[in-house]
């Protein structure tokens, strides 16, 4: 049953304002179709980083033209008291920074086992620390024993070659002259 209004381009809040029907549909033609919600810009708050749909909240431009947008009074609050978002605990930032919340995205990273690798040293190459390895200890130390005498052994006889060059006769030396009046300079007159 319909009552004394046509339903027909009219809504609940009231009448068409005077608009034929043709003139309403012309109107709706021009602007072209509702856009979803979802097809809107959805911009990211400066501080949380919480989302802020169409029509919500608040855009700061400080003094270098910066823009800062923010999802509620408290979001602009805390920034305008330059507290630090990694600092706060129910920000995007903090709970990134801290690994919160991400176990269902990312896989436990399984960890490798070492293996053991054997290198030359500089100097030996692999095969020479493998036969010293599988020498005996009484052979090991008759080598160490006779390194240590040979080492013995060159030192006193560097040490001899000191003593002899040291107990050279002096040369006899004549007036002492510098290297200046050699050169044949004056000497500084």
């Amino acid at each position: 049953m319909i009552t004394g209004r046509s339903l027909i381009g009219t809504s609940s809040r009231g009448g068409t304002g005077g608009a034929s029907l043709v003139q309403q549909q012309a109107r709706a033609v021009s602007k072209g179709p509702p856009t979803p919600l979802f097809l809107k810009k959805v911009e990211i708050d400066s501080f949380s980083g919480y989302r802020i749909y169409p029509s919500k909240g608040r855009l700061f431009v400080r003094g270098d033209s910066k823009i800062f947008r923010f999802s509620t009074s408290k979001t602009e609050s805390l920034f305008l008291q330059r507290k630090n978002p990694r600092k706060i605990a129910w920000t995007v930032v903090y709970r990134r920074m801290h690994k919160k919340g991400i176990t269902e995205e990312v896989a436990k990273k399984r960890s490798r086992k070492t293996v053991k690798h054997q290198r030359g040293i500089v100097g030996a190459d692999l095969a020479a620390i493998a036969a010293r390895r599988n020498q005996s200890v009484q052979v090991r130390a008759a080598q160490r024993a006779s390194a240590i005498q040979k080492a013995k052994a060159e030192k006193k006889a560097k040490e001899d070659k000191k003593e002899k060059k040291t107990t050279r006769a002096p040369v006899a030396s004549g007036p002492k002259v510098s290297k200046a009046q050699m050169k044949g300079n004056k000497g500084g007159r």
